[in-house]
């Protein structure tokens, strides 16, 4: 996952106009070195699916938590919990808020990987390593050969099309190499794992759910990334995390434990205006699933006050994700 590789003073102006708080952020990652010609998308490509959910009991719109979501102090969130069995949403907070992707964005470099490459399709044995740690361990290099192999910021512009997303674009026009400043929002999160889970092929939702069910604890930065989904909730979770801001070497590196396989005074912030991601702050994300068959679908996005330490971050965001209305017998 980026820490603070990517700190570019050209993109902090992007913040500037946030007056009322640090609205939200998308990471920074490494190699801001010019893309590869970007190829046009096939027009033969899937027309964009519907995510909109069927509403239970004949209701006119998903059910949401009437109790606003309590959010740390100085702490910038969008949450959203989406009930697959029931078709409702659990809760919806600053839903279309924007955020700096972080590591995030490597669910779509993922699915962009196999987009048209057809449902039978076996991943080669030299691009298969580079899936999984970037999948499991949220490995920055791997992430970084995917997204220039298949024209940096054209992969994001072409799942946004694919798959109907809202509020994510790519990073700006110019840093492309950046893949870490792409900007998403919880609520597309929340539409991107539901195409994972609901409509894309069997092959394809395998593999990829497969590798964030093996969530390792330590990222191969050595950042710690057992925060939020992975520390909050009982197992069966999945998990991809993001992280940004907090530098390129963590303070406490991380080690693996027996908990998981390690393989290597509240208040709201108000919305800032426009809703432009931070580029600059702390943000730490934690999205997957939670519950058997992958039930719930969670997206939690912070950003944090300036300087805030890795592990500050981390505690204030697992206590957050424990708190989300889920059933007790979910949690951990």
């Amino acid at each position: 996952m980026p820490s603070a590789r990517q700190a570019g003073a050209a993109a902090v102006s992007l913040a500037v106009l946030a007056v009322l708080a640090v609205l939200a952020g998308c990471g920074r990652d490494p190699a801001a070195s010019t893309p590869q010609a970007a190829a046009s998308p096939a027009a033969s490509s899937p027309a964009a699916p519907s995510l909109s959910p069927a509403p239970a009991g004949g209701s006119s719109a998903p059910a949401t938590s009437a109790a606003p979501i309590t959010v740390p102090a100085g702490v910038t969130a969008g949450i959203v919990i989406y009930d697959r069995h029931t078709a409702t949403f659990v809760a919806q907070q600053n839903a279309s808020w924007r955020f700096r992707s972080a590591s995030l964005v490597k669910l779509l470099i993922a699915l962009d990987y196999f987009w048209d490459k057809g449902p039978g399709y076996t991943v080669p044995a030299a691009d298969r390593p580079k899936l999984d740690v970037m999948l499991r361990s949220s490995d920055d290099a791997a992430a970084t050969a995917l997204w220039k192999a298949h024209g940096s910021r054209d992969v994001v512009i072409r799942m946004v099309r694919r798959l109907d997303l809202r509020d994510t674009a790519p990073p700006p026009v110019s840093q492309p190499g950046y893949w870490g400043y792409t900007a998403v929002s919880a609520g597309d999160l929340v539409r991107v794992y539901r195409y994972i889970l609901e409509q894309a092929p069997a092959p394809v939702r395998d593999y990829i759910m497969g590798n964030l069910h093996a969530s390792t604890k330590c990222g191969t930065d050595r950042y710690d990334q057992s925060f939020g989904i992975p520390s909050a909730f009982r197992r069966p979770w999945s998990a991809k995390q993001g992280w940004s801001g907090f530098g390129d070497v963590p303070a406490t590196p991380c080690v693996a434990d027996a908990a998981l396989d390690g393989g290597d005074g509240a208040v709201f912030v108000p919305a800032a205006a426009p809703n432009d991601p931070d580029m600059d702050g702390e943000v730490l994300h934690t999205t997957g699933t939670v519950g058997e068959s992958d039930r719930y679908v969670v997206a939690v996005l912070t950003v944090h006050p300036d300087r805030t330490p890795f592990a500050k971050a981390a505690a204030a965001l697992t206590g957050l994700t424990r708190s989300l209305p889920l059933p007790p017998v979910t949690k951990s």
